[in-house]
């Protein structure tokens, strides 16, 4: 088998890494072994990085002004020991741990989050986008980024909005990501320290970037002065393993310590695995079924109506979505604030059948169905096709890419899609409504291919403008009480997407291995100790 890893580079950090080696019992005692898939790791600069398996890598690197509680989702303090939201809900006072320093030894201060926070804006970066979505620009963060004090940070809202979902933001590496300001100043060749920053880290977390090598590996190396407390791993070394088998394989001979990416046949044989532990958490999104309402037929809420009960909601999430996703079928994330309990939609032909006949369709009708070739889509989108065509609906299933199925539906061009996504990352109401029922202008000519909404034609002005008022009740029971309210709008409305499975991630890991955090968003190494 190929070697992995380069052996100059291992042969200094761990004897027994490469797979085409003699099994070992177990991996060293203070270095963690970790097995992902790194194909969308493209830099370490946290204003460029994509999804979430750099998030993964980052997060043990840069500390943030808050964080998001793994078990809880709750904003908990991190450099900012504490903060204060205005009255007005227009700005949000953080004040910095006096005793945070980063790597290199400087003094964490307010001007680096200053700095921290305009980068990306500045740049026009990747990861600007998730503040210039709430209406910062590089014309006005000069004004909302306010230093009152070297260890005081001032937030202004541009617009108004809800200031914790602003400071969920602010919890996920790339955005909120606060680098040293100094450090980059010292690598900065006119570029804001891009090229330094794509190889380099300059950040405050429990490990520094120790090496990193595209699609094959990462080493992190300890943070011994760390201020939360150094970590018990000397070293992190994080391995490019797309190929499921391969890291089952790791796992069970001992050289691997943690499997990130598993396929759920590997998943299902590790369960029976007794120095093996298999986790499963909630994650972000759902699986869902689309129609696109350009199509007349689509655009019949009874028609929408049946397609709720020719889902075999059960089935799909017993058969096919373990380790993927758990029944779930309203588009509010179940660990966000106000949702309420699911609803009940079962399977039901004579019923579907009925509101077909009400909608001009007794007989059914031929359609089509779009999926990426990835199994779990696939086999979901085939359950459906059966299910559809006990009711005369025959629907074709067109499979392909992912830029050639999530295309068509930024094209408008589909009819039916089985899909995954919806916000999600954040636990709020307005993180999901935003991707898939928000829609503040219909029209071809708008182009707002980043609501889903929008790409199945769905627009709601009574649902805008819930969604819009719920965003910025400054009231936090009253808040809850307007999102509850628009989750039985919704249901009343009959929306263009149905989810039927909310997404969930899944890794293996060794018995004796503790302190793992299994999602990617806010997994962290600091913690993790081996009873050894």
């Amino acid at each position: 088998m190929k070697h992995l890893l380069l052996s100059t580079v291992l042969g200094t950090l761990v004897a027994t890494t490469s797979l085409t080696q003699q099994a070992q019992a177990e991996t060293p005692a203070d270095q963690l072994i970790v097995g992902f898939n790194m194909n969308n790791v493209l830099t370490m600069d946290p204003a460029a990085i994509t999804g979430s398996d750099a998030v993964q890598i980052l997060n043990n690197v840069y500390d943030t002004i808050v964080r998001l509680d793994p078990d809880t989702k709750k904003l908990t303090p991190s450099l900012a020991e504490r903060w204060e939201i205005a009255p007005d809900n227009r700005s949000v006072t953080f004040y910095l741990d006096p005793d945070a320093t980063f790597a290199s030894g400087n003094p964490i201060t307010a001007e680096d989050v200053r700095f921290s926070l305009s980068r990306p804006i500045e740049l026009t970066l990747a990861q600007s986008t998730w503040l210039v979505s709430r209406g910062y620009s590089p014309e006005n963060i000069g004004e909302m980024f306010e230093v009152v004090d070297d260890k005081t940070f001032r937030l202004h809202l541009p617009q108004p909005d809800d200031p914790r979902l602003i400071m969920m933001v602010l919890t996920i590496n790339g955005p909120g990501s606060i680098l040293d300001s100094k450090l980059v100043a010292e690598h900065d060749d006119g570029d804001n320290g891009t090229a330094w920053l794509t190889n380099n880290s300059a950040g405050s977390g429990a490990f520094t970037i120790g090496q990193w090598r595209a699609n094959e590996f990462v080493i992190l190396n300890q943070n011994a002065d760390y201020w939360g407390g150094a970590p018990a791993m000397s070293r992190v070394l994080m391995r490019h393993l797309p190929e499921s088998q391969t890291q089952r394989l790791a796992l069970e001979q001992g050289d691997l310590d943690i499997g990130y990416s598993l396929a759920a046949p590997d998943l299902t044989a590790l369960e029976t695995n007794e120095d093996i532990t298999v986790e499963t958490v909630p994650s972000a999104g759902f699986y869902y079924l689309a129609v696109s309402m350009e199509d007349e037929r689509f655009a019949n809420p009874k028609v929408r109506e049946a397609l709720r009960y020719l889902i075999d909601y059960d089935g799909i999430n017993t058969a096919i979505m373990p380790y993927f996703g758990v029944e779930r079928q309203r588009p509010i994330s179940s660990g966000a604030f106000g949702v309420l309990p699911d609803l009940e939609y079962t399977l039901d032909v004579d019923k579907a059948k009925a509101l077909l006949a009400e909608a001009g369709y007794p007989d059914g009708f031929d359609t089509t169905i779009r999926v990426i070739s990835t199994q779990e889509f696939l086999d979901s989108a085939t359950a459906i096709q059966g299910t559809l065509a006990q009711a005369g609906i025959n629907a074709e299933i067109i499979t392909g890419g992912g830029g050639q199925i999530y295309g068509a539906m930024r094209e408008r061009n589909f009819e039916l899609l089985v899909g995954r996504g919806g916000g999600g990352q954040l636990p709020h109401p307005d993180s999901n409504l935003r991707a898939l029922i928000y829609n503040p202008d219909n029209s071809q000519e708008a182009g707002l291919t980043n609501y889903q909404g929008w790409r199945t034609s769905f627009m709601d002005e009574g649902l805008n403008e819930m969604i819009e008022a719920a965003l910025v009740e400054p009231d936090a029971e009253k808040q809850a009480k307007l999102y509850q309210d628009i989750q039985e709008e919704m249901e009343a409305a009959v929306p263009s997407i149905q989810p039927f499975s909310e997404r969930v991630v899944t890794a293996a890991y060794q018995d004796d291995v503790d302190g793992i955090i299994v999602d990617p968003w806010v997994a962290r190494f600091e913690d993790v100790v081996k009873n050894r």
